[in-house]
């Protein structure tokens, strides 16, 4: 969380320093930082660290934290929070960590990306993955640190930029839909919850004796997508194309680097697993603000000229002058566009990869760019554009992996499905 000042609940005792402390608190200021906690005040440098004492039940809230960052979703919630608390001035900017073991923080996250009463198979596989990403981006950001890591390529058309660990330097993991959900102890309601991670504990998926990044999202479209076609051009033979069924055919020819195929495949309703509108299972994976999307298989956007040409200027500093024409030039395994060429009056840019096209041509960011563009010409032009999926379409599709752990498949199976080449090894 980041923000102008930090308000929060002590519940139960908390060390500050020598004192222990409790009670609502404010901490606020852009360089240094001033801590009002009842009638007393207090300066500080750099952070401020509160530790919970051996109360079972110690916890803090946090007021107005922000979910769904630039999403369709955004929206402010109060949260409730085990571990410790830790606020530093970073950018002129307050930043509140949460310092926790890492079990504690698959107990929140396996609750927050989905819901607490999900399937049982489908919790012990959400909890293997989440493990398993987590420690991967721990290992990866001090890769980050030591190298010249870069995530935008210019070149004379166009760039292509992908979002990924550039951000986080002092902590390993946001708490949003960038990293993964981690809303604290607020959804965790089910016992399930505590069994999927008994069960799994220690579990992660490894390939070639490295820990996996196993990535995921909510909705494939029908098929997985390459890891490097969203992210740095890295080959994770784990995160490769992965029709999503059973192996009974799809009835549509699935090369969607073709663009008549990927017309039929988005147009069309392909036999996949995620391809459902069974509320029980959607429930499942969806929270509250998750269920405000009624599509996402399938769905549609319809764009003015001016419409596009003010996004582009707004969301990525982007002015080709009018829009023209929107042309994919290049796409993934999944029928999502890694490269747009957009045509304008004043100049003709190519964009990329998968997010950068999201946020391009959305006030959020459009469900995926696995779309293709219809043009209507008449006194002015708009743009309908028709897509598929929920997501990068990286790893488990999470309403595929609820569909099949309804139809009765065992986690290890989930896994197995969405992560090929992957080993699946209890490590502690």
């Amino acid at each position: 969380m980041s923000a102008k000042a930090i308000e929060f609940q002590l519940n139960g005792c908390f060390g500050e320093g020598v004192e222990n402390v409790k009670g609502k608190a404010v901490v606020s200021g852009h360089s240094a930082m001033i801590l009002q906690l009842g009638d007393k005040q207090q300066l500080y440098d750099d952070f401020v660290l509160f530790e919970p004492s051996n109360e079972e039940n110690a916890h803090f809230e946090l007021y107005q934290v922000v979910i769904g960052i630039q999403f369709h979703w955004e929206r402010k919630e109060t949260q409730r929070f085990k571990g410790k608390l830790k606020i530093f001035v970073e950018n002129g900017m307050l930043t509140a960590v949460n310092i926790l073991s890492l079990e504690d923080y698959l107990l929140s996250v396996i609750s927050s990306e989905m819901c607490a009463t999900s399937s049982l198979e489908l919790l012990k596989a959400h909890a293997v993955i989440s493990r398993s990403w987590l420690l991967a981006q721990i290992e990866k950001g001090k890769q980050v640190k030591d190298s010249n890591y870069k995530t935008l390529i210019h070149n004379e058309g166009g760039y292509i930029r992908w979002y990924d660990r550039e951000d986080h330097t002092r902590f390993d993991v946001c708490a949003d839909d960038h990293c993964q959900r981690y809303q604290g102890i607020t959804k965790v309601t089910s016992p399930q919850v505590y069994e999927a991670l008994e069960t799994t504990l220690g579990e992660l998926l490894l390939y070639d004796s490295a820990v996996c990044d196993a990535r995921y999202h909510k909705c494939c479209g029908g098929i997985v997508e390459k890891f490097d076609n969203v992210w740095e051009p890295v080959v994770h033979p784990y995160l490769t194309k992965v029709v999503d069924n059973d192996g009974i055919s799809t009835g549509y020819n699935t090369d969607l680097s073709n663009e008549e195929n990927v017309r039929a495949w988005i147009l069309g309703a392909p036999y996949t697993f995620c391809n459902t509108n069974d509320k029980e299972v959607l429930t499942q994976v969806l929270n509250d603000f998750d269920l405000e999307t009624q599509h996402f298989f399938r769905w549609q956007v319809t764009l003015t000229q001016s419409e596009i040409k003010d996004l582009l200027f707004r969301k990525i500093n982007l002015d080709v002058g009018e829009v023209l024409d929107l042309i994919p030039v290049e796409r993934g395994v999944s029928g999502r566009i890694i490269r747009l060429k957009i045509i304008g009056s004043r100049q003709t840019k190519v964009i990329g990869k998968e997010l950068e096209i999201r946020k391009a041509l959305s006030e959020s960011h459009l469900y995926s760019s696995a779309f293709i563009v219809e043009k209507k010409v008449g006194e002015t032009i708009t743009f309908i554009l028709k897509g598929g999926g929920w997501g990068h379409g990286v790893g488990l599709c999470q309403i595929g992996a609820a569909v099949m752990g309804a139809k009765g498949y065992s986690y290890q199976e989930i896994l197995m499905h969405y992560f090929p080449s992957a080993e699946l090894k209890k490590m502690y």
